[in-house]
């Protein structure tokens, strides 16, 4: 498939909003039960909702540099009764809109209580909103990554791994996002959130290393000879029967070398995973903050990586037929 640099950037920058926005719930979460020192909401909470949603809201703006129409792009969320696209219409907007009050309740710091564990814990309205959030973030994920992995006839993308790596991916994106947001905002919560990172960016690398497997064992199940009928053991395809390129050719096809496919391959894995893994360690290991920002940007760089090889991998069974161009 042809890789959109609009989707990539949907994909990627979105997946780090939501796991940015996981990471700060987590933060409080934890500073609720008295594991974290708690954090002033106009000083650490809103600023990291307000970068959360300027991530969705730039992911969501790329999306629409792919539509043929943007002016009926409100259409897309009419078929939500079968259509994960649909779904994934209808809950980004929700998961901004739940994400902007959580940032603007904390800024305000005056939530209603709500609710009270017998532990003493307080449940306010931020808590409430966060727990709606965590909900439309993981929703949001299962409906990205299925819009990809329930086509069955694109059978790298056919699998539950396809969901499970756009969560850990995003996830561990955001994590190493909020770990350098904190040694700005809330240094004492930084080793916290770094080892998180670290965490979520080797597991997210067994996930993609998974499905790279997975797909490295796939076999097409149609050949040239199930397409046309014809048995004979060598059949090469000569010409498309026309002269210029189609829809087919430029949409179905990422137009790239193998050669350049495998370096992309290789080059995704290091830089979305392996070094933001070795930044995220040596700061552990007593490195200065300076290194959260850059495995910030290289692991993003990565996952742009990743995100094209994803769609370039998925080989769709038209370009059986024009193998001549492909």
């Amino acid at each position: 498939m042809r890789p959109d640099p609009s989707v990539l950037l949907l994909t990627t920058l979105i997946g780090a909003g939501q796991g940015l926005f996981l990471a700060l719930f987590t933060v409080q979460v934890y500073a609720l039960f008295a594991l974290l020192p708690m954090q002033d909401g106009r000083t650490y909470f809103a600023p990291g909702s307000a970068l959360a949603v300027v991530l969705l809201v730039a992911g969501l703006g790329a999306s629409f540099f792919h539509l043929g129409r943007p002016e009926r792009a409100w259409r897309a969320a009419a078929k939500w009764r079968t259509s994960w696209l649909s779904r994934e219409v209808i809950v980004l907007p929700a998961f901004i809109g739940v994400v902007f009050l959580y940032g603007a309740s904390q800024f305000l710091g005056d939530a209603p209580v709500l609710a009270g564990l017998p532990s003493g814990v307080q449940i306010d309205a931020t808590v409430v909103l966060g727990l709606i959030g965590t909900a439309l973030a993981f929703g949001l994920f299962v409906c990205t990554g299925m819009i990809y992995a329930c086509l069955p006839f694109l059978r790298e993308w056919a699998s539950p791994l396809t969901v499970i790596n756009y969560t850990l991916m995003g996830t561990a994106s955001g994590f190493t996002l909020a770990a350098a947001y904190s040694a700005w905002a809330g240094p004492a919560l930084t080793p916290f959130l770094a080892g998180w990172a670290l965490i979520l960016t080797l597991v997210a690398f067994a996930g993609r290393a998974a499905s790279l497997l997975r797909n490295a064992r796939l076999r097409p199940k149609s050949t040239l000879q199930t397409a046309i009928g014809i048995k004979h053991p060598r059949i090469v395809q000569k010409s498309q029967g026309f002269l210029g390129g189609s829809f087919n050719t430029r949409e179905f096809f990422h137009g790239r070398s193998s050669a350049f496919l495998r370096s992309i391959r290789w080059l995704f894995p290091v830089a979305a995973f392996a070094i933001p893994s070795l930044l995220l360690g040596a700061f552990l290991g007593g490195g200065t903050a300076v290194l959260l920002p850059v495995a910030v940007v290289v692991q993003y760089a990565g996952l742009l990586a990743e995100r094209w090889f994803f769609f370039a991998e998925a080989n769709h069974p038209q370009n059986l037929y024009y193998q001549a161009v492909a």
